[in-house]
């Protein structure tokens, strides 16, 4: 579950224990707000435990330069040696 879906379980469980009277026989609704909004809160904080985990920054390593040694002929222009 995302971190969407758990805010989603918070307002519902929000809005069943403090905006509603409903009153059903057998089912306690603040109750299951209750928990609805327990179970919204942990996934809140499992989910951002997680993703601060993924985050974690690895140092750049440090990079080798290697130099080529360049060949200057003569003003032939010949590099391969045939036409000297």
């Amino acid at each position: 579950m995302g971190l969407g879906g758990c805010i989603i379980l918070i307002a519902v469980g929000a809005i069943l224990t403090f905006a509603t009277d409903w009153h059903m026989q057998g089912v306690n609704l603040d109750l299951v707000g209750v928990i609805l909004m327990i179970v919204g809160l942990i996934g809140v904080t499992t989910f951002s435990s997680i993703a601060r985990r993924r985050r974690v920054m690895v140092p750049p390593t440090t990079t080798t330069v290697v130099e080529e040694e360049r060949h200057h002929h003569g003003p032939g222009g010949y590099s391969d040696g045939y036409g000297v």
